[in-house]
């Protein structure tokens, strides 16, 4: 490699500067365009690319609200099997049912804690055992709490960090000895948070704004770790989105609304939508990538 004079005075072999390669020759720009497939003259079906038929899918939190929606969006596009991870038997168990019989995919409901390490190796277990693979896995389960930081009880802070961090974390671990083992890749979406790039107002939620951050650099750091075979890890941060939850919020429910740019909270379905995606063959190409679905909320 030949430097420009600007950088003779560099001596270590190993710093990484910028330079100016030289221009490629004729024959080799001839050998490149020939290298190159040439355009389709039949249809391309790039639609059957956000399609996940044969696929098995596992879902945490998605007893209801965003995680019920992204479950509902794999069953949309020709998932084989769903498996839904929830703390609530009940609304799990509804939810399962009402799913299977909508959309015509197996589906099973495991009543578990993301928290517990041998409740969710054993529910992994079983999902292979029962649909022969995990191909897809995203997690929702999520919770958080509302305190002024010198008044957070230690014990609650706790939670959050061990649901929201370490129980993202025990999901991927399982879901990647299987894909490993099975070696057909995967793909992995975690809920981080638009809290885990800024600071919400007025509401103090330091708890949840640090375990969101710590997610986003989770997914970047398995993405990286596991690209070499072949199993893609996003996330997905959310704005404000317009669910039950939020909606009982109402002193605060106008003021999201006003400070978030396009004027509301958004449609629970405008992250089903980035969550095919990034679970589909559509983003092969799609890892460590983080998605950001908040109204521009995060731009001012």
């Amino acid at each position: 490699m030949t430097y420009d004079k600007t950088y003779k005075n560099l001596v270590n072999k190993n710093a990484h500067i910028s330079w100016v390669p030289a221009p490629p020759s004729a024959e080799q720009v001839a050998k490149a365009k020939a290298s190159v497939k040439p355009p389709s003259t039949t249809p391309v079906d790039f639609l059957g690319r956000f399609r996940l038929d044969g696929k098995v899918a596992v879902v945490t939190g998605a007893g209801r609200g965003l995680g019920y929606s992204m479950a509902e969006g794999l069953c949309s596009v020709g998932l084989k099997a769903l498996a839904i991870i929830d703390f609530a038997p009940d609304i799990g168990q509804e939810s399962a049912d009402r799913l299977g019989k909508v959309y015509g995919c197996q589906t099973k409901f495991y009543e578990g804690d993301v928290r517990d390490e041998k409740a969710v190796t054993a529910i992994f277990d079983d999902v292979v055992k029962q649909f022969g693979h995990v191909d897809v896995v995203i997690n929702s389960a999520g919770v958080a709490d509302l305190y002024h930081a010198e008044d957070y009880p230690i014990d609650k802070f706790e939670r959050v960090l061990d649901i929201n961090v370490k129980g993202t974390f025990i999901v991927c671990q399982q879901a990647g000895k299987h894909m490993i083992e099975r070696g057909a890749g995967g793909a992995i979406v975690n809920i981080a948070s638009m809290s885990g790039h800024i600071v919400n107002f007025p509401q103090p939620q330091c708890a949840y704004n640090a375990s969101k951050a710590a997610v986003y650099q989770l997914t970047r750091s398995l993405a990286v770790e596991w690209a070499p075979l072949g199993i893609r890890v996003n996330s997905i941060s959310p704005g404000y989105m317009d669910t039950a939850l939020n909606r009982a919020f109402e002193n605060m429910f106008d003021e999201w609304n006003q400070r978030t740019p396009v004027g509301r909270l958004g449609n629970v379905d405008e992250l089903t939508n980035a969550a095919i995606y990034l679970a589909s063959p559509a983003a092969s190409y799609t890892t460590g990538t983080d998605i950001i679905i908040d109204g521009a909320y995060t731009c001012v």
